[in-house]
């Protein structure tokens, strides 16, 4: 298309909708889905119809008030990490394996315990450092060479 042009729609949206993920899936992957209230998910995705272009998308979690509405959507794989963060601040951090694989219609199993009004803001996958002596980078990580490492003497100051 041109510079000039609106594109397309991916998706059709009912009012109140929006999106809040989009990512690349293959079949052998899990697409994990945490509800405001603290439950979540995953599912194979596979198990997701393929659909056209401009359509309103399927089911993926059945909806109660007491479960809430989707915070976030990630694809995962099994040995995968993900953290969980609330609106207040509460974070973990949890084993994509720990997660029951449930199917597409099913309300989710709680993920995380929240106080009060506390709700879940976002989901982040978990990255992990890179390896001691990477040679992309050249740093010996177990030594301190990794930014942001102390020499473990004096007030932690690099």
């Amino acid at each position: 298309m041109g510079r000039g042009a609106t594109g397309v729609a991916g998706m059709k949206l009912r009012k109140g909708d929006e999106v809040i993920a989009v990512e690349i899936a293959r079949d052998e992957q899990d697409l994990l889905v945490v509800t405001e209230n603290g439950f979540g998910k995953r599912t194979r995705i596979e198990e997701y119809p393929t659909k056209g272009r401009g359509t309103m998308g399927v089911l993926t979690i059945r909806y109660t008030e007491a479960r809430g509405r989707l915070a976030g959507a990630m694809i995962v794989r099994d040995g995968y990490e993900v953290m969980l963060i609330s609106r207040e601040g509460t974070i973990i951090r949890t084993a994509v394996d720990g997660i029951s694989r449930m199917g597409r219609p099913t309300q989710g199993v709680r993920l995380m315990n929240l106080r009060g009004d506390d709700r879940v803001g976002s989901i982040a996958r978990v990255t992990e450092p890179q390896a001691p002596d990477d040679p992309q980078t050249g740093l010996d990580v177990e030594n301190g060479d990794a930014p942001g490492a102390t020499d473990g003497g004096g007030d932690g100051a690099v």
